[in-house]
């Protein structure tokens, strides 16, 4: 069972950036992204980045202003966000899973995190 733990979340002002961080108990070698949930919305894939070939799909809404990476050496995701807009706040969880679980930004019945609050007023 992969634990995930993200950081970097925070309050900012319209326009400004935050990056995040996703530090899994164990190395992941599949696929690995963030998906987000603002308040009375549904959950929304935002990130996904494949191990194999290096791949990375965005929600559109993102595309553009978020970048997805991951340091192999340190096992560790991240999402740099700029630009950022007030649509942009909600808890964004780190996911992920086998390679057969995940599709485009979306993985399916994947391990998460527990969270980290990103505020845009």
């Amino acid at each position: 069972h992969v634990q995930l733990v993200e950081s970097g979340g925070g309050s900012v002002q319209a326009g400004g950036s935050l990056r995040l961080t996703c530090e899994p108990s164990e190395y992941v070698s599949d696929c690995m992204g963030w998906f987000r949930q603002a308040p009375g919305k549904e959950r929304e894939g935002v990130a996904m980045i494949y191990m194999i070939g290096g791949s990375t799909y965005y929600v559109d809404s993102v595309e553009g202003r978020f970048t997805i990476s991951r340091d192999n050496v340190k096992n560790t995701l991240y999402l740099q966000m700029e630009s950022l807009k007030t649509e942009g706040t909600g808890v964004y969880y780190c996911t992920t899973g086998t390679s057969r679980r995940c599709r485009g930004v979306y993985c399916f019945g994947c391990y998460r995190g527990q969270g980290t609050q990103v505020t845009v007023s």
